[in-house]
């Protein structure tokens, strides 16, 4: 009876042993196909995560500028309604009514045609048959859109819709038009993620519209030529074809040794095909990194008992709340940044249009409460002769000019809010102490712009105006301060400031 018990354990050691064997051998064989399997896996998620990626980009891209293409035509349409309701009998009354759409509705370059082709916009008159072919026409059929050449280099999307039942002092109205620099549009869906990721905008043709760079296979060249000696003859063939056709598609690229992934799709309404490319390696890093993990894990479980195993997992929970913090802190942190550049101009490094937008919900919320808590003005500033020193020494002295008003605000206004809402436009409020200084430094910097005027330096008009206890939102003291400005304008004119045109 003893023996037998000892055989049986025996036998059950024995059992175990060669279960445990097997086990193992089972586990290991497991591993080894799951680490193979995992890598085919990767290699297929990699192509399939950059597709869908890329589709996704370029289809929201695409869908903002419809949005944009939508919003402009919409706010054209406002435009003639107002117009309708005004007695425009002079250039001056068109000039100003014009300028106040453009604040209204934000309509930058907007203008209107009469039947002779005469573009009349806010600050010049021209005959506009020879630029615009649509012109051609004697009126327009429906809405119109398309792409010209401006100033040399400067593509512009140019939205036209006809008008009927329209004169303007005696002359009938047959059309009106705004124009976009398609650089804008470039800037405004630009990525933001230190050059992993490209796009760009291009013609049926793979003519470049933005001239920026498709990462390093297309240096601001057509897109059909740059892509040609990195795609075999019937894939170039198939995205010429697609391109003429308008239809979306992708490729897969091998540019110095790096594989490309690049999708693009067509633009509705504009002709236009977006493109966007991103290196596999970077999703490619990523996914092999998560399948690294997996099989480090994998091999750990042969090697460990139950316990240990249990003692990884709890290690494992552990790790993955950090990590969780972590990039909780990481997306915190993101958001914040996405914040403040939201509300941060690029070019002066002061807050935005945007920004003010938020300010004044702000205020107008206090005013509505009667909890404003002390007094507050509200400054209008324009450049003078910015489309003057544009036109003459080009953009970059613009941008200069731009940036000296802005210097030139900040420093005599340092204790109000300095925004900038337009292009040449800025707007300042002015709260507790700065509402105190206001005479004061208002005083010292006009004597610094009336000084300007000789010296060829930046000159700011100013109007300012102090909220009202009747006055029921911001806007209300902002267009007496509009006005104001105005005013101002024509006093530094008349001192020999530039305008506009001269």
């Amino acid at each position: 009876m003893k023996k037998e018990k000892e055989k049986g354990s025996k036998r059950f050691v024995y059992t175990a042993i060669a279960g445990s064997v097997v086990l193992m051998i089972v586990l290991t064989l497991s591993t080894l196909w799951a680490s193979r399997k995992t890598v085919s896996s990767t290699d297929e998620a990699v192509a399939a995560v950059s597709s869908f990626y890329l589709e996704a980009m370029a289809d929201q891209r695409a869908q903002t500028i419809t949005n944009l293409i939508n919003s402009n035509f919409e706010h054209m349409e406002k435009a003639l309604d107002v117009i309708e309701e005004e007695q425009v009998e002079s250039q001056e009354d068109l000039r100003r009514l014009l300028g106040e759409i453009k604040r209204l509705l934000s309509l930058q370059r907007f203008a209107l045609v009469d039947t002779d082709n005469v573009v009349y916009t806010q600050y010049t008159t021209y005959s506009g048959g020879s630029r615009y072919d649509f012109l051609q026409a004697k009126e327009l059929q429906g809405n119109v859109i398309s792409t010209i050449n401006m100033y040399g280099s400067s593509k512009q999307l140019c939205l036209a819709i006809p008008v009927k039942g329209l004169t303007i002092m005696g002359k009938p109205v047959k059309a009106c038009f705004v124009q976009i620099d398609i650089r804008e549009i470039a800037d405004l869906l630009a990525f933001e993620d230190d050059g992993r990721t490209y796009f760009g905008l291009y013609a049926e043709n793979g003519g470049n519209l933005t001239d920026t760079d498709l990462g390093q296979i297309i240096s601001g060249e057509n897109f059909l030529k740059g892509t040609k000696d990195y795609l075999s003859q019937e894939s170039w063939q198939r995205v010429s074809s697609d391109f003429a056709e308008g239809k979306s598609g992708s490729v897969t690229l091998n540019a110095g040794g790096m594989m490309e992934a690049l999708c693009y799709t067509s633009v509705p309404y504009t002709g236009w095909m977006m493109a966007v490319l991103i290196r596999e390696s970077i999703i490619e890093e990523q996914i092999h990194g998560i399948s690294d993990n997996n099989r480090l894990t994998s091999r750990m479980l042969i090697l460990v008992t139950l316990i240990t195993v249990l003692a990884f997992a709890s290690v494992l929970i552990l790790q993955l709340r950090k990590t969780s913090t972590i990039k909780l802190e990481a997306e915190k942190a993101t958001s914040r940044l996405f914040q403040s550049m939201a509300n941060i101009d690029s070019m002066t490094g002061i807050r935005n249009k945007h920004a003010y937008s938020e300010y004044e919900r702000m205020l107008n919320s206090k005013i509505q409460e009667g909890d404003l808590g002390g007094k507050l003005a509200v400054l209008v500033c324009d450049i003078n002769g910015l489309k003057y020193v544009n036109d003459t020494l080009g953009h970059a002295a613009g941008d200069q000019l731009i940036k000296d008003a802005s210097n030139l605000l900040c420093e005599y206004f340092d204790h109000g809010a300095v925004f900038r809402v337009g292009g040449d436009e800025f707007t300042i409020i002015l709260h507790d102490k700065g509402f105190e200084r206001m005479d004061e430094d208002l005083a010292a910097i006009n004597r610094v712009i009336e000084d300007n005027i000789t010296k060829e330096k930046v000159v700011v008009s100013i109007g300012h105006s102090v909220l009202r206890e009747d006055d029921k939102q911001i806007k209300d003291a902002f267009e007496r301060a509009d006005q104001m400005m105005y005013e101002r304008k024509q006093e530094l004119k008349a001192m020999g400031a530039k305008t506009r045109e001269s």
